[in-house]
């Protein structure tokens, strides 16, 4: 569990995807005055330097953020690469992850609570957003933690799963993680992102998630490659509960201009589908 290290994957095709539909509803929710409060259980870094021995080992942003600079892009995906540059200085160098993209776009009202297990993600988790008043960081396993910080005073809030998978207790422990809080805050807006690897347990997480007690739920799978003969990941998903009425029209309009820019070979794809009416 504590072997994964995200600067390898960094901007990646299912950063791009997550990140992406993570900055749509969090700029719905700002809509309006009250508090918001977003809860990140695995919230990693906060920041990677694409020009480190990590990220350049792999090139895997190369595929993924990369592929958006200098396009022509629709209004959601622009502001989220407009929130990935914001430090535009060095160009493309750093890229923010989950906890940094919420920080810049949140407001002074807004709270960020920040949970990470992995000590030197924490460290520099740390050093980037631990003077944030607005931030509260804290050491340990997401999964324990999430039910003790729900619901928020503010009865307004986001919640972001995306741990690593590297185990397979993985999957049962974000359905089971996500049952608990859909008992405590049942009117919150859940987004869980997954891989799409050749793995029995991945392969079933999609059906298993539309069996949670969530009356409003939006599913998205992004397909970027055919899929290997081994277990290496090709696509990626992000289960959303509570999604905010307007989403998926935009998806629908923006997931094939994205699809056209990350896709590696013939078969990529893109699914949507829910049973959500939205979240007002």
């Amino acid at each position: 569990m504590l072997s994964y290290r995200h600067g390898f994957h960094a901007g990646n095709h299912a950063d791009v995807l997550k990140h992406w539909l993570l900055t749509l509803c969090l700029q719905y929710l700002i809509r309006k005055d009250k508090p918001l409060y977003y809860l990140d259980t695995h919230a990693g870094a906060g920041s990677y330097d694409l020009r480190a021995a990590t990220a350049a080992r792999t090139g895997e942003a190369a595929l993924g953020i990369g592929r958006l600079q200098g396009q022509d892009l629709p209004a959601g995906l622009a502001a989220y690469r407009e929130l990935v540059v914001a430090d535009a200085a060095q160009g493309l160098r750093y890229y923010p992850g989950s906890p940094q993209l919420a920080a810049r776009l949140l407001r002074p009202q807004d709270r960020l609570r920040l949970l990470e297990l992995h000590p030197t993600e924490l460290t520099q988790l740390r050093k980037r957003l631990g003077s944030d008043p607005r931030v509260k960081i804290l050491d340990g396993d997401g999964f324990t933690l999430l039910k003790g910080l729900l619901p928020p005073p503010s009865r307004r809030g986001l919640v972001l799963l995306d741990p690593s998978y590297e185990l397979k207790d993985d999957y049962r422990r974000v359905q089971d993680t996500l049952r608990q809080g859909l008992e405590r805050f049942a009117t919150g807006v859940y987004l869980l992102w997954y891989p799409l690897l050749n793995l029995a347990p991945c392969r079933r997480l999609s059906q298993q998630l539309e069996k949670l007690p969530a009356a409003q739920w939006l599913q998205v799978q992004l397909q970027v490659q055919q899929p290997p003969a081994g277990h290496g990941m090709y696509g990626s998903g992000v289960f959303i509960i509570n999604p905010p009425w307007t989403l998926r029209a935009q998806l629908e309009q923006e997931l094939p201009v994205l699809l056209s820019l990350l896709a590696q070979d013939d078969s990529a794809q893109w699914r949507l589908w829910g049973s959500e009416l939205g979240s007002k």
